[in-house]
């Protein structure tokens, strides 16, 4: 696994490690890895929505599990980011659904729109766009997922009501 150059504080508080802790007790004792997604989830959350090589090493040690097994689950998985990314993550599902009812002619207005590439994040911080596979809500296509949240039957007209609206910080990213 390749290192980046970014720097990431690693914190580690009192009521993060509660809630890892209360993770790990829904598995048996010698199955921590188990534990592995949701707490790597709750590490992401509570460190700006990404991990560095730094912050899964620490999630390895508190799992008891070997470095290389955290780095496998988060290289795999597209919900987990291994940079900075934009705080409003624009995540369009591009199967086969959305890209009949036009999601790749919206992700390219909404990047000409930001001044992004896709996986490109505003100098500004505030927007990323990507492409994700299917986020199994083909009925509402196109659609994308902001936050814990999907944006579904997306137009031109939507996708610039939610970046005025992410600008105005009017949009909740979380259900927690």
């Amino acid at each position: 696994m390749e290192r980046t150059h970014h720097k990431q504080e690693i914190n580690m508080t009192e009521t993060l490690m509660n809630r890892i802790n209360e993770l790990i007790s829904h598995y048996p004792e010698d199955k921590k890895k188990s534990a592995l997604l949701p707490v790597l989830h709750e590490v992401q959350d509570a460190h700006d929505n990404w991990l560095s090589i730094e912050l899964m090493d620490k999630v390895a040690e508190i799992l008891e599990i070997l470095p290389i097994e955290v780095y496998e689950v988060a290289t795999f998985y597209t919900m987990f980011n291994l940079k900075p990314i934009g705080k409003y993550m624009f995540e369009f599902c591009q199967t086969s659904c959305c890209c009949l009812r036009g999601t790749e002619d919206l992700m390219d207005y909404t990047c000409e729109k930001l001044g992004v590439g896709i996986g490109e994040t505003t100098p500004d911080g505030l927007f990323e766009v990507r492409g994700v596979e299917c986020l199994g809500a083909c009925g509402y296509a196109p659609m994308m997922q902001l936050g814990d949240f999907y944006k579904e039957h997306l137009t031109r007209e939507k996708i610039d009501q939610l970046i005025a609206d992410c600008r105005d910080n009017k949009i909740i990213l979380h259900d927690k």
